[in-house]
């Protein structure tokens, strides 16, 4: 695992988010995801620069249209996401699982941007994505 991987896993692990059960390093068909949610069908993976090639993310963008033909929804974060802002990485992860994020719980208003609005489909773009 990676440095960013393990400081992830330390959150999602043993339902420490609002009790989702998450798993590390899990099988689906041909791939080894990051991170699974199997009640939501969610997979949150984690990229580092080597994500950004032409050629990597072509591979990238095959695999997550064949993840998602199988009806589960990728979200992907870089690693400098985790270690410049993990909360936001984690209030993206419960958005994606419907619940509520840290923000709203401790009563500020949500961020105006959507997930739909943040999310860059197949981009290189930083941050969070929906691949």
């Amino acid at each position: 695992m990676t440095s960013a991987e393990k400081i992830l896993w330390r959150e999602l692990r043993n339902g420490k988010l609002d009790g989702h059960k998450f798993r590390r390093q899990h099988p689906i068909d041909k791939f080894i995801v990051d991170f699974y949610y199997h009640q939501s069908k969610l997979i949150v993976e984690l990229d580092g620069g080597i994500h950004d090639e032409e050629d990597v993310k072509e591979r990238d963008e095959n695999r997550t249209n064949e993840l998602e033909n199988l009806e589960l929804t990728v979200i992907c974060f870089q690693n400098e996401d985790i270690f410049r802002n993990l909360n936001h990485v984690l209030n993206q992860i419960k958005r994606s699982l419907g619940t509520k994020s840290l923000s709203e719980r401790e009563g500020e208003s949500p961020s105006p941007k959507t997930t739909e609005q943040t999310a860059k489909v197949g981009s290189a773009a930083r941050g969070f994505r929906m691949r």
